[in-house]
């Protein structure tokens, strides 16, 4: 609760500062964390000081991709077509470190982007890196600007199609001659298989090359070739095929994964109506700089984050908030990146630097998230490392010990081991993780909820505790009447008489009452000689009357005694949490007027889904007992009182000892226990501060977006355990299945592609979660 009982006190002489105040009323109106300043005005209510944890937030750690700051740097941004798995980003990587005068590498698979730190721009390294990249077979394309978006991509490249219908056209031909004649349809096999091996080879080579001497290419390579020494021609075309029939599905299915992120990009329009000196030009979005006129018509979106400037509109958020209704602005609101205008024309103002709008930022975050990972996938990198060479080390120990030891023949014994090399490529254990990872987090974007990558992705789901800041994060964050009691004059005149006397005054309690009024249409002007009585209040003349306003527990200053029944209703509506203010004249009572810190409207719910899911919930609060208690039973929340941030801080620290606890709250203010927390989950819109500070954003500002985000990462959890399952599962039955010669190598092949197939499609179950 924002009232303690100290507020009743301070009402009385708040007005003295109604100068300095309005200063930072006026700061706070025009500031982008208008809502945390408003929150320490509202400091002499009982709220506790949080000047010392403004610099805390100076302490947050790096971002993990930015170059070391002492060298110049020039970072270098490509798009990269041709990627079907989180390996193929990894050749990029591994393939660009060895050319000269690189700072550092960046490449994101679940955006396509490739970004290069080097010491200066010129042709000659972009050329360089371009070759390397085509070299790996992959397709750059050169984003000259930040703001470059623009989409090339298809889900199924027509030139990738070629050789696999060309290879399947000649093993039909091959089976066909075979059927004629045995001896030349095995020629025309070994023909057939020397032309598919060619361009995997190749690949190869250059990957080994490259540093990647373990990739897939080769163990198919080495597999083909090896099949063909030993006279297996027909299976060594059929590995082939359908190992590009693997690659082909994989790269359908990572690009059904990408297409989520994608969508965030196509909401960015190419061009942009501008305004100059009431002449219209159109030009390139990513050109608008601060403070530029655009102008949007119906059914356009919006390039950067904006003021509107017209009167009105009507603006639908769906594809960034996930909310279908469109939500209706009005002249000087915010708006941003992405969004839809849907009814009029309208003007509007450009607040946003070149590629820091919100959907810049949201893409941030995604691109981010692959640096930030979580430990399951940290542990499988590992693995996977040492796990392909130890494959190919047995591979070829089956080959040569059991010929060598108990004198069996050669072939069936190679034909095994090269049939275990197949099952060496770790394709799908390495995209079992971040496959699911992208889908979590593109699916989490769409109904506004960011998450900054795999470990916070991981953490959340583990959660068995939440805790939750009070004031503006299940609270309002700012007092409204609730209760109007007049006495003996009616409801109206006492509304008319208190607005009057608190008019122009910037205080919380004092702008809540004027609101009401306003919102009541009561007709009021400010009263004459008003002025702060130390101590006990505010007063005011009215047709020469004059009256009070002040804390009931001053009413002995004005000689005024209450009613037994007045003082025990004004004690009720105390024990309820709320702050009571009384008016007075000649020394008679003419009403009472009740506030409080309303809660949210989605609260009540939100924590109920909360407890279905069988989560504790807490709630740490500065405010005192008796609020704090009112306001715990509405939620049937526990509770912990009279927190100094220290204390918040402390009680977090010794809960996450114990129980993985996350911490909600609105921003700058919580962020010392948010980061103490095993998870720090901000409120707060697209652009708010709290991005930078917490694991994770509701950016629709909705606590029901919390339940959503737990059942999203709680399935992800559990997607995440399948595909390892599924994954290490399948390996191993080929394993065995391939060393005692039950499974051959088109099988062998097939359960490689299939199984990084399997694993991807799992993971897009996450992209139809239900909302």
């Amino acid at each position: 609760m924002l009232y303690n009982n100290k507020s009743t006190h301070q009402h009385a002489d708040h007005h003295c500062h109604d100068s300095c105040q309005n200063i930072t009323h006026n700061h706070a109106h025009n500031s982008l964390h208008a809502r945390n300043i408003n929150k320490n005005h509202q400091s002499n209510l009982g709220r506790e000081n949080h000047d010392h944890i403004q610099t805390q937030t100076n302490d947050l750690d790096p971002p993990p991709d930015e170059p070391d700051q002492q060298s110049p740097t020039v970072k270098l941004t490509w798009k990269i077509q041709g990627m079907d798995c989180a390996h193929c980003a990894q050749k990029i990587e591994n393939g660009i470190k060895t050319l000269p005068d690189i700072n550092q590498i960046k490449m994101t698979f679940s955006t396509g982007k490739l970004m290069v730190f080097v010491p200066n721009k010129n042709k000659e390294i972009i050329k360089l890196i371009e070759d390397k990249v085509v070299e790996l077979g992959y397709t750059p394309i050169f984003e000259s600007s930040p703001n470059h978006h623009h989409e090339h991509s298809h889900s199924l490249d027509k030139k990738a199609l070629l050789p696999l219908v060309t290879l399947g056209i000649l093993i039909v031909i091959s089976y066909i001659i075979l059927l004629i004649n045995h001896d030349i349809g095995k020629y025309a096999f070994i023909v057939t298989a020397i032309i598919g091996i060619i361009p995997i080879a190749k690949e190869a080579i250059t990957l080994t090359r490259s540093g990647t001497p373990f990739a897939i290419e080769t163990l198919m390579s080495i597999s083909a070739i090896g099949a063909l020494f030993i006279g297996a021609a027909e299976e060594a075309t059929m590995v082939i095929f359908l190992f590009m029939i693997g690659e082909m599905l994989e790269g359908i299915a990572s690009n059904k994964a990408k297409k989520g992120i994608s969508s965030l990009v196509e909401l960015m329009p190419e061009e942009t109506v501008i305004v100059v000196d009431g002449n219209r030009k159109t030009v390139a979005s990513h050109s608008l700089k601060p403070d530029d006129i655009i102008e949007i018509s119906s059914g356009g979106r919006l390039p950067a984050d904006v003021i509107l400037i017209s009167e009105q509109a009507s603006i639908d958020e769906s594809a960034l908030t996930g909310e279908s209704i469109p939500v209706n602005y009005l002249y000087g609101d915010k708006i941003l990146a992405g969004s839809l205008v849907v009814d009029n024309t309208i003007q509007l103002k450009v607040v946003s630097e070149t590629g820091q709008n919100a959907v810049d930022r949201i893409l941030q975050l995604i691109e981010d998230a692959e640096e930030r990972k979580a430990p399951i996938e940290r542990f499988i990198d590992r693995f996977s490392r040492y796990y392909t060479p130890a494959i190919a080390l047995l591979s070829l120990l089956v080959m040569v010990i059991p010929p060598l030891l108990i004198q069996t023949d050669w072939y069936t014994w190679i034909y095994r081991g090269l049939t275990l090399l197949l099952i060496g490529c770790p394709c799908a254990l390495v995209i079992s993780t971040p496959a699911v990872i992208t889908s979590a987090l593109s699916s989490a974007a769409k109904y506004g909820v960011l998450i900054k990558g795999g470990a916070a992705l991981e953490h959340i789901g583990s959660i068995k505790m939440i805790a939750f800041d009070k004031t503006g994060t299940l609270t309002e964050g700012k007092p409204q009447v609730t209760d109007v009691i007049n006495r003996d004059i009616t409801t109206e005149h006492l509304l008319t008489v208190v607005a009057a006397v608190e008019s122009g005054s910037h205080h919380p309690l004092a702008k809540a009452i004027l609101d009401y009024a306003k919102q009541n249409k009561i007709v009021f002007t400010e009263a004459n000689n008003r002025k702060a009585i130390a101590g006990v209040g505010i007063q005011g003349d009215i047709n020469q009357e004059t009256f009070y306003v002040v804390a009931p527990n001053r009413l002995d200053t004005l000689s005024t005694q209450l009613p037994q029944e007045d003082a025990q209703l004004i004690q009720q509506l105390e024990t309820e949490g709320k702050t009571v203010v009384v008016v007075v004249s000649h020394q008679k009572l003419l009403g009472i007027i009740a506030l409080q810190d309303v809660l949210r409207q989605d609260a009540v719910s939100a924590l109920n889904q909360l407890h279905q899911l069988g989560l504790k919930t807490l709630m740490l609060t500065g405010d005192n007992e008796r609020a704090a208690k009112a306001i715990a039973q509405q939620l049937n929340i526990d509770y912990r009182a009279e927190l100094l941030p220290a204390d918040k801080l402390n009680e977090i620290e010794k809960i996450s000892t114990t129980t993985a606890i996350a911490m909600v709250g609105d921003g700058i203010n919580d962020s010392p226990a948010m980061k103490a927390a095993t998870v720090g989950i901000a409120m707060g819109s697209g652009t708010d501060v709290a991005l930078e500070t917490a694991d994770a954003a509701l950016t629709k500002n909705s606590l029901l977006s919390l339940p959503k985000l737990i059942r999203l990462t709680r399935f992800a959890n559990r997607n995440i355990k399948q595909n390892i399952t599924i994954a290490l599962g399948i390996k191993l039955i080929f394993l065995i299945t391939s060393l005692f010669g039950i499974t051959g190598l088109w099988l062998a092949v097939l359960a490689d592609s299939g199984t990084t197939a399997i694993v991807t499609a799992n993971a897009l179950r996450l992209l139809k979660l239900k909302k």
